[in-house]
């Protein structure tokens, strides 16, 4: 992604202007104790800084990373014997420096605040370790591990919020060029498709006969076509549950004779959980055309308390009568009890219905809704 690639874009700026200063204290102390190991120590940090600035350009894997960690300690815990035994409790800086801080920002960057911390606190041990624990300040040494992991948790949440900005961008980016092809599909489909089909609606009733059923069956795909332009695709947002729009999806039932009703704001449940809801709906209006005919008029209502789901099937038909969905469960035909009640029961929800002889029949289904996660815990990292 390219704002991601700009993080590690600045972690190689940053261990290149690191080595450079480590090879100045380096210089500036002569070398230290041991000039030729010092400038060994210099090396390695130079290699390993060209390694890892191609390596995460093109590949970040975690045992990348927890090799860049093992390196860094090597040369670090080599500054005892490149400066001497007694540089370390006189608060002398490592040979390392603040090159140090690399693997920390590239754990930050790859895992977010809590890497970029625990990455930050086993180096700090290391430095902390090097210096030694008594008979010395350790005001200096302290203070420069409170920075760094300060560093690693800071710059891994700022790291995240970035990805997650840049993800729900792309999301819109996409969304509104979906938007704008649907427009012009439906332009398209206005001026020919839904005119064809009005066309045979009129004509098939005008000339009554066979042509009737014909003009009806236009008429619904008609309904169907311009419901479909008129509602956008599915709602899905970009987190591990992947949440659909059930409004969407059970606006695709509209027809001549269904009407959908849903508010104008999105019904979200994960994928799997919505796929049941509407295959329950589907199930409960195959029920009115196969009992009620297929001319009956059904009505179809949801909307979200943030608690449950409620979506509600309603037709004009002649009614259950008392007694008879047992009977037809006794009897083995399972259509309610498993394409309405059990898929219903298997998300936790409840499939009621309420029936009145010559009035109709209402099918009530209520699902819970899953807590959503509050604003400040979708940026968590893990």
């Amino acid at each position: 992604m390219g704002i991601e690639g700009s993080f590690w874009r600045a972690i190689a700026v940053y261990r290149v202007a690191s080595l450079g200063y480590a090879a100045l204290l380096l210089a500036g102390a002569g070398g230290y104790q041991r000039p030729v190991a010092g400038w060994l120590v210099l090396g390695v940090m130079t290699v390993w800084t060209a390694a890892t600035t191609v390596a995460y350009s093109t590949a970040r894997s975690r045992p990348l990373l927890v090799l860049d960690v093992l390196v860094t300690l090597g040369c670090m815990l080599a500054s005892p014997y490149v400066q001497g035994p007694d540089a370390g409790p006189a608060g002398v800086m490592p040979v390392t420096a603040t090159w140090i801080g690399g693997p920390v920002l590239a754990w930050a960057v790859y895992g977010g605040r809590r890497a970029g911390g625990v990455a930050a606190v086993v180096l700090s041990l290391g430095d902390l370790w090097l210096r030694g624990l008594h008979g010395f300040d350790l005001s200096v040494p302290v203070n420069g591990a409170v920075l760094l992991i300060l560093a690693g948790t800071v710059v891994g949440h700022v790291a995240r919020l970035t990805k997650q900005a840049e993800e729900r961008l792309q999301r819109a980016v996409e969304i509104e060029a979906a938007g704008r092809e649907r427009e012009r599909l439906a332009r398209g489909i206005h001026d020919s498709v839904l005119q064809v089909l009005a066309l045979v609606q009129r004509r098939g009733l005008e000339i009554g006969g066979e042509a009737v059923e014909l003009g009806r069956l236009a008429g619904e795909q008609e309904a169907a076509l311009r419901e479909m332009i008129r509602s956008g695709p599915a709602m899905a947002e970009q987190d591990g549950a992947g949440l659909v729009d059930v409004g969407a999806r059970l606006r695709r039932y509209t027809t001549a004779t269904v009407t959908v009703s849903t508010p104008a704001t999105p019904l979200p449940l994960p994928a799997g959980q919505a796929h049941e809801v509407v295959a329950a709906v589907g199930a409960a209006l195959d029920n009115v055309r196969r009992h009620c005919g297929e001319d009956a008029r059904a009505w179809v209502f949801a909307e979200n308390d943030d608690v449950s789901m409620t979506v509600t099937v309603r037709d004009e038909g002649p009614g259950i009568p008392a007694g008879r969905l047992p009977e037809a469960e006794a009897e083995g035909r399972l259509g309610i009890a498993q394409s309405i009640r059990g898929r219903i029961a298997g998300l936790g929800g409840t499939a009621g219905f309420t029936s009145v002889p010559g009035q109709g029949t209402e099918v009530e289904l209520i699902i819970p809704v899953p807590a959503r996660p509050a604003a400040h815990e979708q940026t968590r990292t893990a």
